[in-house]
C-alpha cells in the first residue's frame, strides 16, 4: 500500500493559509474545519511552511495570548518534511513515528503539493492491509 492508495480513498483536498494570515484567524480555521494542521502556502502548490494545533498551543504557552496577534509565518514549522506518492504506508509509519509528528504533505516530482495525510489515514490503511492479508489467508486456507 502506498501513499497514492491513500489519497485515492481519501482525497487530495489540502487546506492551505497565507503566511500573513493573523493566527487568530487560524486558530478558528482549525476548529471549524476540525483539522489538526494546515500548509503554509501563498499559493496553494509551493510549500513554505506547516502549522498544527500542538505547534500553536506550545508557541502560546511560552509566549502568552498576545501570539495569537502575530502572523502565521512567524511560528510556521520550516523546512516540512514531505512525502511523494510512491511512498510505502509503512515508510511513512517510520517517518511519523520517528520524528514524533502527525500531518506529513505530499507532494508530486516536481516537488508541489498534491495532498496532506495524517497518522490516521497511515493507520487506517494498514489495518486495512493487514485485514486484506488476513482474508487472504483464510481463504487459501479453507480451499
Amino acid at each position: 500500500m502506498n501513499v497514492a492508495r491513500i489519497l485515492n480513498v481519501k482525497g487530495n483536498n489540502v487546506i492551505h493559509v497565507a503566511p500573513d494570515m493573523p493566527l487568530a484567524e487560524l486558530v478558528t480555521i482549525l476548529r471549524d474545519k476540525r483539522i489538526g494542521a494546515v500548509i503554509v502556502s501563498s499559493d496553494g502548490r509551493h510549500i513554505e511552511g506547516i502549522l498544527s494545533e500542538r505547534d500553536v498551543v506550545h508557541r502560546l504557552a511560552d509566549r502568552g495570548p498576545a501570539l495569537l496577534e502575530h502572523t502565521v509565518a512567524s511560528i510556521m514549522v520550516k523546512p516540512v518534511i514531505t512525502c511523494g506518492v510512491e511512498d510505502t504506508v509503512a515508510e511513512i509509519m517510520g517517518k511519523m513515528t520517528q520524528r514524533r509528528f502527525r500531518h506529513m504533505p505530499v507532494v508530486d516530482d516536481q516537488g508541489l503539493l498534491c495532498g496532506m495525510i495524517s497518522i490516521g489515514d497511515v493507520v487506517k490503511a494498514r489495518l486495512d492491509e493487514i485485514e486484506s492479508e488476513a482474508e487472504s489467508l483464510r481463504e487459501y486456507i479453507a480451499s
